[in-house]
């Protein structure tokens, strides 16, 4: 079981959690990208590749035995924070039918290149199976 850690007082966040409390089995998600199985871009749209990243991010979590609702941490990186503004309504939407309408306590944080030439954008993610 997840518990959303919100103070008292604090406006609510739309979209992340500010915390998360939970016990169980923990996975972790190493930073994946926006390519395909096979290791291959197929787009070079911002809001495409997201899109593949957290398909990504969920194939690995269930090989671990752990679904999206087990996500209590993600950080995202990308390469352009104007982009990743700019798609902020297509970004929503790829979030909400890959992960669904759970919200983890999240960090986004714009870098100077990613390790991958043609990515935009990098997740890692951390979820916890309930005992």
């Amino acid at each position: 079981m997840h518990t959303i850690l919100q103070p008292e007082g604090w406006a609510k966040p739309i979209g992340y959690a500010n915390g998360m409390a939970a016990t169980g089995r923990m996975v972790f998600v190493g930073g994946q990208v926006g390519w395909n199985a096979n290791c291959e871009f197929e787009s070079d749209d911002f809001a495409e590749q997201v899109r593949q990243t957290l398909k990504n991010v969920v194939a690995i979590l269930a090989e671990g035995g752990a679904e999206p609702k087990h996500i209590t941490s993600m950080t995202w990186y990308f390469t352009d924070k104007q982009e990743y503004l700019g798609s902020l309504k297509a970004i929503g939407q790829a979030y909400r039918e890959t992960i669904g309408r759970h919200y983890p306590a999240m960090a986004a944080v714009q870098v100077v290149a990613l390790v991958e030439d043609r990515a935009k954008i990098e997740i890692q993610a951390t979820a916890i199976i309930p005992e």
